[in-house]
């Protein structure tokens, strides 16, 4: 079932997820909603408060890029209860966009290695170094289990120069090929 995605501006965007219980209900099927919902909008990650939880779970699916990059092929995870453990490397920018923040594309400056502890769909755990952009792409969506937003990255003044268009967001005035709902 594909899920409307939550608008800027929505408050459950803004909260600190909590981990999930391991007999969380309806867990398999959520999964799917979110990797079938996240293929409709043609994205590479989406997180629980994007689909108006406040659970600890995000989903990656970097296959619809393998053919500029290869070794995406098969790059589809489930991170639950994901807590980053550590950030290094060095610091790069790059463009970056979200579901949420439909047609808004700002340079966000990220550590290009983290290390990330957190439980699969069948909840058994794992802790994994990623680098480059599937580290930025698990950071994005991390960033989203605690209520951060990659807007929430960008200076002041781009932040400015892009604050009518936020406004539009959250006011719902905004077109989009998938499902949304705003406040």
């Amino acid at each position: 079932m594909i899920l409307p995605i939550y608008l800027y501006g929505h408050p459950v965007l803004r909260k600190v997820t909590k981990d999930i219980s391991p007999d969380y209900p309806g867990l398999k099927p959520l999964l799917d909603n979110m990797f079938e919902t996240l293929f409709y909008a043609d994205g590479v990650g989406l997180a629980a408060p994007q689909i108006g939880l406040e659970d600890r779970i995000l989903v990656v699916d970097l296959s619809p890029l393998a053919d500029k990059e290869p070794s995406f092929k098969d790059f589809r995870r489930v991170f639950i209860n994901a807590h980053i453990v550590e950030r290094d490397g060095t610091e790069e920018a790059m463009e970056e966009g979200c579901l949420s923040i439909p047609g808004i594309h700002e340079k966000v400056y990220r550590k290009n290695r983290i290390r990330i502890r957190y439980l699969d769909e069948n909840l058994h755990p794992h802790e994994e170094v990623f680098e480059s952009y599937k580290a930025r792409v698990i950071q994005h969506e991390y960033d989203h289990l605690e209520g951060i937003m990659f807007v929430d990255h960008i200076s002041g003044i781009r932040k400015q120069m892009i604050r009518s268009r936020l406004d539009k967001i959250i006011k719902g005035d905004v077109r989009c090929s998938y499902k949304v709902k705003s406040r």
